[in-house]
């Protein structure tokens, strides 16, 4: 097979994963990655949310692939910022790296969420999704990390590659949702991985506990192991307060963030999804746009938050900055001061107290 049909072949996935397209022939064969009892969101083959689908078919694909209404994004969209981080933080510190990776230092601790350092966030080298910009912090630059958390699958938020390499300098805690261990396992035997199910928490040590929590997303990485392996977000409690690593999620009916607020008050800190939503109905369930992040922000009473993934990868249909301009003009209509919620850039920095990160 040559390289150009490769090329073609792993474009395809990348669309057909972001959404949910996959063979109904699987659904009457084995889970490849996980081997566990049914449970009230997983069949003995698929997770699923109770009351939520996020499934489309091929026709929606098309439709979607067909109508047009894709903006063009530059061939580069750099970022003023920059950052070497300190070593170690004892209160509270977050970079964001780029798309959904965000660097979290904590009473004395570095954790980086979803991280991905490849220029493509695709199966293959060399097609599918680019970046438009560097990290914004340097692989090398990086502080000793002792945590990474995985939210799903897809291959925007778990690159394989990126996590082999931090295995190899760091040997970190690598945490993710059932069925993940198997991905990273395959790429690289010796990644430990610790695995959770929603609901189920670890502790991290230095008084840090993570949580598990559902989201309205799915997984894929292929076309035929469309939810065979969990996804979720991540409530991590401390000595700095609350704070919530989305990761990828529609809104729903709201009741995953409400939920996060009855169990563990209000937010100290959020890190929300506000890009790759367009066009809305196909979207919608699985994607929150920017007014949906400062609907989640409220749901929250989070005391601040960045907007995360958007800017770095095109998958969908939006400009490359309409969500900056579309989370100023959703906070405006709420009556939320815009410093409480930022659009952030890769390598921004964000520490109480600072407005401006």
């Amino acid at each position: 097979m040559d390289r150009r049909t490769l090329g073609r072949i792993a474009s395809a996935t990348a669309v057909l994963t972001l959404g949910g397209v996959g063979y109904a022939a699987a659904r009457r064969g084995r889970n490849i990655y996980y081997d566990g009892p049914p449970s009230d969101h997983f069949d003995g083959v698929r997770f699923f949310r109770p009351g939520q689908s996020t499934d489309r078919g091929v026709l929606d694909l098309a439709r979607w692939q067909l109508e047009g209404g894709r903006k063009p994004w530059p061939g580069t969209f750099p970022s003023p910022f920059r950052d070497k981080p300190p070593a170690q933080i004892e209160s509270l510190r977050a970079t964001l790296v780029g798309h959904a990776t965000v660097l979290i230092q904590t009473a004395g601790l570095n954790i980086l969420t979803d991280p991905i350092w490849s220029d493509r966030a695709s199966p293959v080298s060399f097609a599918g999704p680019s970046r438009a910009n560097p990290p914004g912090i340097a692989f090398d630059d990086l502080p000793p990390v002792d945590v990474v958390l995985i939210t799903h699958n897809h291959y925007d938020h778990l690159d394989v590659a990126t996590v082999s390499r931090l295995w190899s300098r760091f040997e970190p805690r690598v945490i993710a949702p059932l069925g993940n261990d198997a991905i990273l396992r395959d790429h690289d035997d010796a990644i430990r991985v610790e695995t959770l199910d929603w609901g189920q928490s670890a502790e991290i040590g230095r008084g840090l506990t993570v949580h598990l929590e559902p989201a309205n997303h799915w997984s894929a990485r292929g076309l035929n192991d469309r939810r065979m392996a969990l996804w979720g977000a991540y409530m991590l409690t401390g000595p700095a307060g609350p704070i919530y690593l989305a990761g990828d999620t529609g809104y729903g009916e709201g009741d995953t963030f409400r939920a996060i607020r009855a169990r563990f008050g209000p937010v100290r800190f959020a890190a929300l999804p506000i890009g790759a939503y367009e066009p809305r109905w196909f979207m919608r369930v699985q994607h929150m746009n920017p007014a949906d992040a400062v609907q989640a922000f409220r749901d929250l009473e989070a005391e601040a938050a960045i907007g995360i993934h958007w800017g770095t990868f095109q998958l969908t249909n939006e400009a490359v900055d309409q969500p900056e301009t579309d989370l100023a003009a959703a906070l405006a209509a709420a009556g939320i001061e815009p410093s409480r919620f930022r659009a952030f850039r890769p390598g921004q920095v964000w520490e109480p107290g600072s407005a401006a990160g």
